[in-house]
């Protein structure tokens, strides 16, 4: 806690790229009591902006929907989480003009961006937590500890959890992670009204990112092994059957009720709630999935980017099994979402840490890790060695991914597309070392400028790189 406490001198109360389409969901209804996003877009950052305006400076027509909406195909379950922080924030604002402040209430100004900001980081933190308390069911406190701080610090979650915070992905990371643990909870028996909680989560959680219904996976392994147990079972089946099927039922009604927020939003954006604004799925790579390049590319490969999930994706293996029953749902669920990233045709994430859409996974990736680490320690003859060996690795990740995240965001290596190995390994060992003090500095002391100077670089890099159309 007190490391996270220290951590939110991090924050970057900024709304940028993705990040403008998540935010003026939650901005435009609860300021303007609309879903009109004209404000939002003329205000957001130059590289989101400057493609969505035309020669005279308005809004090109294409981005209109047959509803007169301004497109915007980013998901509403962000918004949802952020609410609570943002009125609260709405509401201090309200107060301080009453007595004469200038602040603005127009959803913009600093208390609301550092709402959502403080936001993302507390619930990034309680993804954090959760996937402590599950490791900690399996390996000893220190592996999972271990390992939770350094996925904390050593994959893609930080960028999205300070550096990034209006973009969905910290806040999915969380919302699955909670999704998994109730899941763990209660598998061996669950109540009717169990059911339905894990259902409205599930709503709520495909509300905040769309991939994240691979994560479900785990219920349909998990009912191979029930309907094979009611078919066991002593006596008639039917009994068990009909509870069983009858709860499965009420769970999906739950999930549909809680997934409604997407289904109203688009229904009004697009006049078509089954809409999604995204490249439709006829158009995916279902018989040519990139399966190599999802992890090894240097166009942001999961495993190229952040080699720690390596030693991850080992312990969900060795995990697995150990125990099957959990183990094997748990491996299900990773599979599927890696297949479904690997058949999406943006599957690097265009302007991406690492590969950001694996964050959802954070809670895996530290049981992963603390059953490695767990597994690793037991090779040593001594504790103190062993202590002494992981923390060297663990802080060698951590300072390997801290110089990398240095050089995406100071665009020493370019935000969208392939990076070079040779230049980057060069780079972290003699230029990251001279600079990054100084930037340092710059980010925690003068923000704003270093901010400019950021969007000017990726500007910059669009100029000479433009994406294709």
């Amino acid at each position: 806690m007190i490391l996270f406490l220290f951590s939110l001198a991090l924050v970057n109360p900024w709304v940028r790229g993705d990040g403008v389409g998540y935010y003026a969901y939650l901005r435009a209804p609860i300021i303007e009591h609309s879903l009109n996003f004209e404000n939002d877009y003329r205000s957001a950052n130059a590289s989101f902006r400057g493609p969505r305006l035309d020669e005279n400076g308005n809004l090109k027509s294409e981005l209109r929907t047959p509803t007169g909406h301004l497109e915007n195909h980013f998901t509403v379950g962000p918004a949802i989480l952020w609410s609570p922080f943002f009125l609260t924030a709405h509401g201090g604002v309200l107060l301080a003009r009453a007595f004469g402040s200038s602040v603005a209430a127009d959803g913009f100004s600093s208390p609301y961006r550092l709402a959502m900001a403080v936001a993302t980081a507390f619930y990034g933190f309680l993804g954090l937590l959760l996937a402590f308390r599950l490791a900690r069911q399996y390996v000893d406190p220190w592996s999972a500890l271990f390992a939770t701080v350094a996925i904390w610090w050593a994959s893609s979650l930080p960028v999205y959890m300070y550096f990034n915070p209006s973009w969905s992905h910290a806040l999915s990371a969380f919302v699955v992670a909670f999704f998994l643990c109730t899941w763990h909870e209660t598998r061996a028996k669950r109540s009717t009204l169990q059911w339905l909680l894990l259902g409205a989560w599930t709503g709520l959680m495909l509300d905040v990112y769309y991939p994240n219904a691979m994560v479900v996976v785990v219920l349909l392994v998990e009912a191979v092994r029930q309907y094979a147990a009611a078919f066991r079972g002593p006596g008639s089946a039917t009994p068990r059957l009909l509870r069983l099927v009858g709860n499965q039922l009420l769970y999906a009604l739950a999930a549909v009720v809680c997934f409604l927020p997407t289904f109203i939003v688009h229904r009004i954006v697009y006049g078509d709630a089954l809409e999604s604004g995204y490249i439709p799925l006829r158009n995916w790579l279902w018989r040519s999935p990139v399966l190599l390049s999802v992890l090894f590319s240097p166009n942001h490969g999961l495993l190229s980017w952040t080699p720690i999930l390596f030693l991850s994706v080992l312990g969900l293996a060795i995990f697995w099994r150990r125990n099957p029953a959990v183990g094997g749902p748990f491996a299900a669920a990773a599979l599927a979402f890696y297949l479904f990233i690997a058949c999406y045709p943006d599957w690097a994430g265009i302007s991406s840490y690492g590969n950001r859409f694996f964050v959802s996974l954070t809670i895996l990736f530290v049981l992963g890790l603390a059953v490695f680490l767990s597994t690793m320690a037991q090779l040593f003859t001594s504790r103190r060695t062993a202590f002494v060996a992981v923390s060297a690795m663990l802080a060698a990740f951590v300072l390997w991914n801290a110089g990398l995240m240095f050089q995406w965001g100071s665009h020493l290596v370019p935000a969208r597309g392939a990076i070079s190995f040779p230049e980057m390994i060069h780079n972290q060992f003699f230029v990251v070392p001279r600079e990054l003090t100084g930037k340092l500095e710059t980010y925690l002391f003068r923000r704003r400028k270093l901010m400019q100077q950021i969007e000017d670089g990726d500007l910059q890099q669009l100029k000479e790189n433009p994406p294709a159309p």
